[in-house]
């Protein structure tokens, strides 16, 4: 602190430094008028005075005052604790009596489409219900099993290929036109999911139900060399998407690994190649969405989150099922980019895809950008593959669940506004599945 002084000639005196607290300052400053020097002494004199007077004042226990008082720390309330196999059981609940029909197949939604079927969606439901299994919930076998059983009605049975077909009536009637390579590709890795789940008649009739799914893509006539390669999306070759690729070459080596069989490990290596080569971005380090168009074909760069989640889960399984630890660095760098490119980290949640018009998310397709992260983390333990995977669900659970039903809504801005009115039971399946695999490490 500093004190002004004057003199009787009116001039003003500083302070220059003062002994506070034991530290030595310089004496006063004088600041003379012209002619003052007659006072010059008695400036000295009152400016050694007053810097005592201050030491005095600085040292006196009297006039030294308390520090103000500590205010406590803020603590947050404590968050609730997430409970994702409560979540999950909740989410069957909506399921079962919303979805679920006598027949044991499930409505595709509970509006536009509740008399109708689909494969993937119902699949899905398959899937699951396993991982409900694998959790420690036996009651959940039956549905899987009962499900799987009304698949056969959507085998093509006119066809020594088979094939499943992608939608029927509830009763498993109807079903009939385009068949998918997506769509019968996951039905293969979700019966060798329920195969590792269970013994006896009901393992053998998954395992060879999925070597069926498999043995009707090799054989369907849907590899051609346009494009270089590539299995066609369905039937109708419109396209070539990454999507189909890549759950062909997850079913391959499954059955390869399970089998021994080589044309699975022959085919999976080709699959592989071609993904690589022909849909694999090296700039973003991301496989873009499909080829399509006359001659080489038109590369659409958009990237979706499921489509690299699925090559996520390949390139795992490609590490080793055939043994070679470089895939398990491209799973590694492909999570990291997904985590770059495709991550929200305002909402913390996956997009659903890179194009700039697309600002809402799916429960189920953005959902598996949580299954490839927990798949991640399996295979090297990496907690932070369990945070994208953990914050993303809880993002899809905030944006578009239904308070009242406990279903999940089809898309929704990632604030949760703009939300679509139907009820999907893929949606449904998806968030059951990644709620019951995260209540594993949770």
């Amino acid at each position: 602190m500093l004190a002004m002084l004057a003199c009787p000639c009116g001039k003003v005196m500083w302070p220059d430094i003062v002994v506070i607290n034991f530290r030595t300052v310089p004496p006063l400053i004088s600041i003379e008028e012209p002619g003052c020097k007659q006072n010059k002494m008695k400036h000295k004199i009152l400016g050694w005075f007053t810097a005592l007077v201050f030491v005095g004042a600085s040292c006196g226990k009297e006039s030294v005052s308390p520090p103000p008082p500590t205010p406590p720390p803020v603590v947050p309330p404590p968050e609730e604790a997430v409970s994702y196999i409560k979540l999950a059981k909740e989410t069957h609940d909506f399921i079962a009596g919303n979805l679920l029909t006598q027949y044991g197949s499930y409505r595709a939604n509970t509006t536009s489409h509740s008399n109708n079927a689909y494969e993937w969606y119902t699949v899905s439901q398959i899937y699951a219900d396993a991982v409900m299994v694998g959790a420690g919930e036996a009651s959940y076998l039956p549905f899987m099993n009962k499900t799987f059983q009304w698949m056969e009605n959507m085998w093509d049975k006119s066809d020594p290929k088979g094939g499943y077909f992608a939608q029927s009536n509830l009763d498993g009637s109807g079903a009939a036109g385009d068949k998918f390579v997506d769509d019968n590709g996951l039905t293969g890795m979700v019966f060798l999911e329920a195969y590792d789940l269970t013994t006896g008649a009901d393992k053998q009739a998954y395992l060879d139900k999925a070597k069926a799914c498999g043995d009707w893509i090799i054989n369907s006539g849907l590899w051609d060399n346009t494009y270089g390669g590539g299995f066609w999306w369905s039937t109708a070759k419109t396209f070539k998407p990454t999507q189909s690729n890549g759950v062909a070459l997850q079913l391959f080596l499954r059955l390869y690994k399970i089998t021994g069989q080589e044309i699975y490990r022959d085919w999976a290596r080709q699959v592989d190649t071609w993904l690589n080569e022909k849909m694999y971005d090296p700039a973003k380090r991301l496989y873009i969405w499909k080829i399509d168009g006359p001659g080489a074909g038109t590369k659409h760069m958009e990237i979706f989150t499921y489509d690299n989640a699925v090559m996520v889960e390949a390139n795992l399984l490609y590490s080793t099922v055939l043994n070679n630890s470089n895939y398990l660095k491209k799973a590694q760098t492909l999570g990291t980019a997904m985590n770059t490119v495709l991550w929200n980290p305002l909402y913390k949640m996956y997009v659903f895809n890179t194009d700039p018009t697309q600002t809402r998310v799916n429960p189920a397709w953005c959902a598996w950008g949580s299954q490839g992260m927990i798949r991640l983390y399996e295979a090297d333990k990496d907690a932070r593959w369990l945070t994208f995977a953990r914050n993303n669900i809880n993002g899809l659970h905030k944006a578009c669940r239904d308070a009242a039903s406990k279903g999940y809504l089809f898309f929704a801005s990632m604030d949760g506004s703009n939300r679509s009115p139907e009820l999907e039971g893929v949606d449904q399946a998806w968030m059951q599945r990644i709620q019951a695999l995260l209540s594993k490490y949770d």
